[in-house]
This record gives structure tokens, sequence and C-alpha cells, in this order.
């Protein structure tokens, strides 16, 4: 049981690890064509400086995930700076670290990725982000700083004042204040290195991102206001954010607590927010332990508040979670630190679409509700693209397809033929056997055998065989037994052994290199009109003619001497002894030679047969291989068009099947229909499909990579793109064609739906509801000008157009803020667990911040 058990395990890690070299590959496409591909793609730049403050563990997956979306989307991204405060000590890391591993390679396997975690620089750059050992790990742009204050998940569940506790120790640890200054201190030097990477150096735009319940939030107000009076001394202006990130999908376990805590800080924010809100603390530290105070006037702590949740605004779950929302963090910031384009291409463009910019102050205005209550705000993102990762995989699919269909394809050759290709037609057995016999005339010789004194008198009346044994006893059929029988006997048993057939199937593929593995499979399958068919007629031919041999053989040996056509010389006995030699050597050695040669005839058809059969179960365990790795790619094509939008993916299977169809019909018309079996390519398929799946998958995707995807067709913009392949399955009297309005309105209406804003709202039409919306696409994309204008007169939002060099897509940011943190169902939700825990002693505030907060509401 455990051998199948062990080759099953096998299967399953080869499958494995094909599909994750497939979706490697796909997203490495995808990449290429957001980066620099053949769409002509571009990249924003942002205006300022950059700084994202991540603060607490939980956030740490949104570290890599904002990195590696505005590695992708910024131009200048190299002179942003990330920073992670944390508590995790060096286990702890390590073994985040390695779940991130688990968790990246489990990932490999899935079709949709948040953030790109299948392409090969992300992979990299997760182990880049890997957090060492000391307190500050640091590399260009990746800083993680842990304060050495413990928040473990065994404490947090333990102790009931582990936010109180958090602050007081922060607060006590002279150490882990003087590390923080010296943190950011070394933070804002590096960040003044990348000056030459921006437009102006005035301002410097600092995101926070926190989660609701991590207890290292407690410690906002004094992270941001070091890190702003540090950026100050290099920085006329500092602007921070604050983006908060609220699960409510994922509260199982723990979801009493986290409430709790994360009504807590909601509580906390929301006194941060006040107008009045006045902060003061000795932050800054010298060498020398010299404490300086820092200090914040009465004013809200943070500019803008973003609070972004799993659910959205209908109540439904974001695919992907809260990490998702690294996408809508990393657009917001972009959308207000763009660096604006002086082109008069881009004038033009922003002319005739009437498209309005983002201003933030603006923004910040309409979303302020009362003279002592600050506004907060929420997003929503979409984005409609080309499917690249699809694409990709489809159009890999349709080639290896195609390229198996030659393989398979059967030749136009007569059963002789197909005999002769493995060495079996009738001059190749003949001369087969011919080299087994010896090549003297052993059976003359054996004339010159001692004979037994006998008179031709004495042995006329007897029989051939008795005669024979009359004449030389045994030593006749043992001189034959050993000159003759036993060198062949040899000769058979060497040839049973080498793999005869095989190599002759290998040395006439190098001849007809269309016959490989597919051919021999079926020609050695045994069915009618097969070469193992006839192998077999011929073996039961050749069997009955032996059986014929042997009869007359035994009845030769029976004839008598006196019957045999002797020539007789009167008078001379040694002479008639002597022709009656010559006649047994005639009538019965010279036929056992035939008789020999029939036999191991016979007994080399039956190795051939044995071969033959061993040749078709290694065919097939290699034919087998090719057609299960073309599941495989339809499997894991078929999961990427899954994964992708249900409008935006139609069809991808069919049109590309079309699209690659046309490519390969072109290239052969140029290049000849040998093309793909030139040794720079694909060379010998046959060759590639013994070392192994993922050899000849490495070479498929280089050559597809090479020939097809680089094509003109695949460069189509978007909506061409997607308007063909809508198009694709209607005939020519369909009325149902797709027109390019009809699509424009299609793809309008469904980046609206899913651009939904990322929070629940108790009312969704709250009393201070204020929304902005924001389209991303190239200048002349036409969908973009149909987008700008759409809903002109009815629309009661202000709309914006940003316009980027990109023909694979579109993106849709929705902007919505006026509302109360207690009008939020994660404020109200938590509100019964935060009683409940405070009511049995748990302490979820600092005790001089807690006096100073307002009432739950």
């Amino acid at each position: 049981m455990n051998v199948p058990m062990n080759m099953q395990q096998k299967e399953n890690g080869m499958q494995h690890a094909l599909k994750r070299e497939l979706y490697k590959y796909a997203a490495r496409y995808a990449l290429e064509q957001e980066r620099h591909g053949s769409q002509g793609d571009g990249r924003s730049s942002i205006h300022y400086p950059a700084l994202f403050l991540f603060v607490g563990d939980l956030v740490k997956p949104a570290v890599s995930a904002v990195h590696d979306i505005n590695q992708l989307k910024w131009d200048n991204e190299d002179g942003v700076v990330y920073v992670h405060i944390g508590t995790d000590d060096t286990s702890n890391e390590a073994d985040a670290g390695n779940a991130s591993s688990a968790s990246s390679d489990s990932n490999a396997l899935h079709p949709v990725d948040a953030v790109n975690e299948m392409n090969s620089s992300h992979n990299h750059e997760k182990a880049r982000l890997g957090y060492g050992a000391e307190s500050s790990y640091e590399n260009a742009q990746v800083t993680y700083h842990r304060l050495p204050i413990s928040t473990s998940h065994s404490q947090r569940s333990s102790s009931k004042t582990l936010r109180k506790d958090v602050h007081r120790r922060f607060h006590e640890s002279a150490a882990a204040l003087f590390g923080l200054n010296r943190m950011m201190r070394r933070v804002s030097n590096r960040i003044a290195e990348y000056g030459r990477l921006y437009s102006s150096f005035d301002r410097i735009y600092v995101t926070v991102i926190t989660r609701a319940d991590d207890p290292l939030n407690v410690l906002l107000p004094e992270i941001t206001k070091l890190a702003e009076t540090i950026l100050a001394q290099s920085f006329k202006s500092v602007q921070t954010d604050l983006h908060v990130l609220v699960s409510e999908m994922e509260q199982v376990d723990s979801f009493g607590y986290a409430s709790a805590a994360g009504l807590a800080f909601l509580r906390e924010l929301d006194y941060m927010q006040s107008l009045d809100y006045m902060f003061s603390g000795k932050l800054l530290v010298t060498e020398d332990g010299i404490s300086i105070p820092v200090t914040h006037p009465a004013a809200p702590l943070f500019d803008l508040v973003y609070v972004l949740s799993d659910k959205n605004e209908r109540g439904t779950g974001v695919p992907g979670g809260w990490i998702e929302n690294a996408e809508i963090i990393c657009r917001i910031c972009l959308l207000k630190n763009r660096k604006q384009e002086e082109s008069y291409e881009d004038r033009a463009a922003i002319a005739s679409t009437g498209a309005n910019t983002y201003n933030n102050t603006s923004f910040k205005n309409n979303i302020r509700t009362t003279s002592d209550q600050h506004g907060y705000a929420s997003a929503g993102f979409a984005e409609i693209r080309r499917p690249n990762k699809p694409i990709a995989l489809t159009v890999l699919y349709h080639l290896y397809r195609y390229l198996l269909s030659r393989m398979q394809q059967e030749p136009d050759w007569s059963i002789k033929d197909k005999m002769a290709f493995f060495g079996l037609d009738a001059s190749s057995v003949e001369r087969k056997v011919e080299g087994l016999l010896p090549s003297e005339d052993l059976v003359s010789g054996m004339s010159g055998i001692m004979t037994h004194n006998r008179s031709f008198a004495e042995l006329k009346p007897l029989s051939l065989r008795e005669a024979e044994r009359a004449l030389y006893g045994e030593g006749a059929e043992a001189y034959f037994r050993e000159n003759v029988v036993r060198p062949v006997q040899e000769r058979v048993r060497e040839r049973s052994s080498s793999g005869l057939l095989r190599r002759q199937a290998e040395q006439s593929h190098m001849e007809y290199p269309e016959i490989g593995y597919f051919q021999w499979a079926a020609w050695s399958d045994g069915e009618p009109g097969s070469v193992r068919e006839a192998l077999l007629a011929l073996i039961r031919d050749k069997s009955m003619q032996l059986e014929s041999a042997r009869a007359l053989m035994e009845q030769r040996q029976q004839e008598r001497v006196e019957d045999q056509p002797i020539k007789r010389a009167l008078f001379r006995d040694k002479q008639n002894v002597r022709n009656l030699i010559d006649c047994l050597l005639e009538r019965v050695y010279e036929p056992k030679v035939d008789l020999l040669r029939l036999e191991n005839e016979l007994h080399l058809l039956r190795i051939y047969d044995t071969e033959m059969e061993e040749l078709h179960r290694y065919s097939r365990q290699v034919t087998t291989s090719l057609e299960a790795l073309e599941r495989t790619l339809n499997e894991v094509a078929e999961e990427s068009i899954a994964a992708a939008d249900e409008y935006i993916g139609q069809n991808v299977m069919e049109y590309y099947g079309k699209v690659t169809e046309e490519l390969i019909a072109d290239l052969e018309a140029r290049r000849g229909r040998e093309v793909w079996f030139e040794d720079r390519y694909m060379g010998d398929m046959n060759e590639l499909a013994i070392k192994g799946s993922d050899r000849l998958l490495a070479r498929l995707m280089e050559v597809c990579r090479d020939l097809l995807l680089s094509a003109e067709p695949l460069r189509l913009s978007f909506e061409e793109e997607l308007l063909q392949r809508a198009n694709v399955t209607i005939t020519y009297r369909d009325r149902d064609v797709l027109t390019r309005d009809d699509l424009f309105r299609r793809l309008y209406r469904t980046l609206e739906d899913q651009a939904v804003v990322r929070i629940r709202v108790f009312d969704y039409t709250q009393e201070h509801r204020y929304e902005e919306k924001y389209f991303f696409g190239d200048h002349d994309s036409a969908f973009m000008d149909y987008a700008a204008h759409a809903e002109e007169t009815s629309r009661i939002y202000k709309l914006g157009v940003v316009y980027e060099e990109r023909s694979s897509g579109v993106e849709k940011l929705n902007l919505m803020g006026g509302f109360h943190l207690e009008d939020l169902m994660v404020y109200r939700n938590g509100k019964v667990y935060y009683d409940s825990y405070t009511e049995n002693g748990y302490e979820l505030h600092p005790a001089e911040l807690a006096e100073k907060l307002s009432p739950l509401r």
C-alpha cells in the first residue's frame, strides 16, 4: 500500500510544483506589462517625499503589500521609505517569517493574489523584508524597529491591562524612547538622501497605518508627534494622514477582546481628532539622555483619517480581506501627492474633459461635520484591466495544445513502413538472424569427425538416426551443439538484455523526428493495424513453420539408409560409408541449421515482442505525462480566468484560442512549419519529455514569451481587446453584437459597483455624506473621455480624472467622508463587548487618557 501512496504523493508534488511555476510565469508577464510592457504602460511619480509608518505587529502583512504596489506603480518609488514599529522579539519574527513563507507557498497555487504574491520580485522582496535580531533592522527602504514592550498573544489573552501596560512601559523605558529617536533620525537622514528623486523637498507626506485592535496604537500620539518633530527639522511642512484598518471578518477566536480593544482605540482616536486636542511630552532625547518636550497645539492630530474594513458598505466581505486595502492606501497617497504633468497633451486632455484635480483642503472642509466634531473618510477601489495573467496562461495552453497535436499526428505510413521503423521488416530480421549464426561452414567441417569402423552393409538397413549413432555415437550431436548451437544461444542471450528494439526506435527517430512517443505507444499497443499485431501474427506464422520443420526433420531421420539417393561404388565399402556421411550432413545437419535459424528467429521475435511491451509501457508513461501537462495548463488557465471578474474574464479561452491559432499560422507561413522544433526553440520535444515535465514547461514558457506574447495582436488597448473578446462568439448575423458604447456603459457600471466604499456605515444616507470619485487611465483612452462626461448633468459628487500613461486598464477610486465613528457598524457592534470587558475589570485605556475621553455615543 505504501508504494502507490508514495507514487501519488510524488505526482501531487510534481503537479504542485508545475502549478507554482505557471503562476510565477503569469505573474512575471503581468508585471512586465505593468512596468514596461508592450502596451507602453508608464508609472506615475510622486511630487514630495513620502514616508509610510506602520504601527503594530498585526499590520505587518501590509508592509510588503504597500511596498510592492508602490514599486509597481510609482516611477520614483526607490525614494519612498517604510518604517514598521512593532514589539515582536527575534523568535517571534522568525516564526512570523516562516509562516509568511509558508503562506506565500500556499498562495502561489491560488490564482487570486492581493498584491502580486506570485511574482519572483515580490518573493525576493519578502525575503528582503525579513526582520533581523536587532531592535532595528533596516535596508535602503524598509526599517523594522522593535520596541522592548511585549504584546504576545498569551499576554493579550491573560492581561486585563494590556493597552494600559504598553503605554506605561513605553514611558518608563528610557531605552525604548531613545531607540525610537535614533531610528527616526536615521530614517530622516535617509529620506534626505533621496532629494534628487522628487520635484520638491519642501513637504513630506507621512502615512500612518495601524490595525484598530492592535495594542501598540495606544502610543500613536507619541510615535506620530516624535516622527513629525524629527522630520520637521528637514522639511518645511509635514502632512500626516492615518489609515485605520478594521477587521470584521477575522474575528472568530478572539472576537470579544479584539472588538473591545478596537472600540477603545476608536474612542481615543475621536479624542485625538477633536479640534481642541493638545499633546505635550518629553519625547525628544539627545545622545546625552537629555529630554526635550514636544507639544501639539489645539488641533486634530492627523490631517485626515481613513477607516477601511474587510467588509464593504453593503455588508459583504472583501475578497483578499483587509490586506486588499493596501491598494486604496497607495492610490490615496498618489492622488494627494502626484507629480502633475506639464505637457501640452495633458493640459489639453484635462481641458477637454473638464476633469477636476484632487484638492485636499476642499475635501477636508467638505467632510467636516460640526464645529467640534471631525469627519472621517473611507474609500473604495476598483480596476478593470486586460487580464494579463489569464492571457499568458491561455496562450501558453493553446500553444502547447497545438504542439501536442503535432506530436500526436499519425503519418500516412503502411504497416510495412512501420515495421521497418522498428527494424522488424523481413530483410532486417533476416540480417539479424544471420548475424547470430556462425559465419564459417561448420556443418561441412563435421565430415572430419572421427567415426566408428562400420561397414556400409551394417548401416544399410538402419534409419538415418540409427546410422548416425552407429557411426558417431554422441560425437556428431555434441560437435553441432558445441560449435553451432551454443554460440548462437550466447548471442541470443546477449541480445535479449540489450534493449535492441528501443535503440532501433531511437535511431529511426533521428531519421524521422516526427515519429515519437505517441506513435511508439500507438504502434506497440497490440490493437488492429498496430506493429505489435503484425509482430504477433509473424510469431504465429514462424511458430507454425517451426512445427512443420521439426516434423519434417523427425520424418527424415526415420528414413532408412537404403532408401537414400546415395551413390554406391562396387567393392568400395569405405567410399559408400563416406557417401552416407555426406548424405547425413546434407539431409540432417544442414536442415538442422535451418531449423536452428528458424528457432532463433522465432526466439528473437519473441524477445522483440517482450521489448515492445516494455516500449509500450515506457511510451505510455511519457505520453501520459505529456497529456497530464496539457490538463494542468488548461486547469491553471481556467482557474486564472475564473479568478478574474466574471465580465472582464469572459471569452478569454475562446478569443485567445483564435489569436494563438492565427499567430501560429502566420509564424509558420513566414518561417516554416518546423520553426517550433528548431534547437533554439522547442527542439526535440520527445527528448525534452523524458527529461521531465518541468524542463519541458520551462522551455515552452520561453518559446511562448519570445514568439507569441510579444506579438502585435496582444498589444491592443484594454478597451479594444475587451470589445473584440466580448464579440468573439458572435456570428455575422447575430444581433447581440456589443457596440463600443455598450461596452463603455458596462465598464462604467462595473467600476462603480466594484469601487463600493470599504466600511459599513449604519445609515447609508448619513447626514454629512460627501463623495469624490476619480478615474485613473490613459490620455488617449476613449473610455476615459466617456467616463469624464457620463452622468454629467445628474451626478451629485465631484468627479476627477487622473491621466497616466497606461493602455492596459483603468482604475477608479471612490472617496467618501463626513461620517462619525459612532456611525460605523464596527463601532456599534463593539460597544457591547467594550462595556462587558470594562465591567469585568479590563482597563482598556491609560489612566490619564481615560478621563479625557468623550462618553460612548
